[in-house]
């Protein structure tokens, strides 16, 4: 019998299939593409600097955002080379393990990102249902204990994803149908038991993705409850401006990362091009608009992005 570490898998790489129905147009969708990740790269690189050089903006509000936008980053340059391979070059070959490295990272960033806009949401809490000890809950100390647990969580339940894929064989023709590699895209190549993969992918969505939206609706009904106590209709539309920036990078990630679920769980006999297209929306959309969110929503950010970028003339 073969022991479970050793690599069974009869394949040395991956086709990535993109959008060959589009024909020309694929053109127009590369292109639409590099400019989403210009789009992403820039803002999410201008609000790092903003919050680094902007003494007003270290505070932990905004130290989650800068997390926020170094995980954008990650999934922006994660699924980078191989979408430029596969659409400009059209190189649709990747080797094994550089696909199964691409996996990781992709799924890394993303589950760290539910969990920094929970940390987020409970900053969000603090702030408005106990201000008198917001200063003391969240120092740089906890802060900094909040990112690294939420780091350690997302390394943690991504690792295993690899191997579990890599004890399987693979002899089919191993054609993925996106420009990137996906969990759920590989696990349906395999000719083996794939039951083990299946369950655990299940497993870490619903302990990670599942627990985090629960947690961050609570909070939301919580800081809601406190919020209608305030007297003044000025002042309850005050504190709640202050979350908008929060609600919308909550639901531009969730919305789409809850479509693309359920169309690959129980949308199997759906056009390909849906596949795709919801996943494009779901790794591409987020990175590029939470810049431009928090950049038209924050006044600090607002302030200095005009001071950088329209200097008043001597």
């Amino acid at each position: 019998m073969r022991s479970l570490g050793t690599n069974l898998s009869s394949t040395t790489s991956f086709t990535l299939m993109g959008f060959p129905e589009l024909g020309s147009l694929e053109h127009w969708l590369a292109a639409l593409l590099l400019l989403l990740y210009a789009v992403s790269i820039l803002g999410n690189t201008l609000i790092l600097f903003i919050i680094k050089e902007e003494q007003s903006l270290h505070q932990p509000m905004y130290y989650f955002l800068s997390l926020l936008s170094v995980t954008d980053l990650g999934v922006s340059f994660s699924t980078l080379p191989t979408v430029l391979a596969s659409m400009c070059f059209h190189a649709l070959e990747t080797a094994f393990d550089a696909c199964l490295a691409q996996m990781f990272f992709i799924h890394f960033f993303s589950w760290t990102e539910s969990g920094i806009l929970l940390a987020m949401s409970f900053d969000r809490y603090v702030a408005i249902c106990n201000p008198l000890r917001y200063s003391s809950v969240l120092t740089d100390v906890h802060v900094a204990r909040m990112g690294i647990s939420i780091i350690i969580r997302s390394f943690c339940m991504v690792f295993p994803l690899p191997f579990l894929l890599k004890r399987l064989p693979f002899c089919k023709v191993n054609v993925l149908i996106h420009s990137y590699c996906l969990h759920p895209d590989m696990i349906r190549l395999p000719c083996g038991d794939t039951t083990i993969n299946s369950m655990y992918g299940l497993f870490i969505v619903i302990s990670a993705f599942g627990i985090d939206s629960v947690l961050i609706l609570l909070s939301y009904v919580l800081i809601l409850r406190s919020v209608l106590a305030i007297a003044s209709k000025e002042e309850r539309l005050k504190t709640l401006n202050t979350c908008v920036s929060h609600i919308c990078a909550v639901l531009i990630f969730y919305v789409p990362m809850v479509s693309v679920s359920m169309v690959h769980r129980f949308g199997k006999h759906a056009p390909e091009y849906v596949h795709k297209f919801m996943s494009l929306v779901y790794l591409f959309v987020p990175p590029m608009l939470n810049p431009i969110i928090y950049s038209i929503k924050t006044k600090e950010i607002r302030k200095r992005l005009h001071k950088m970028f329209f200097v008043p003339k001597l």
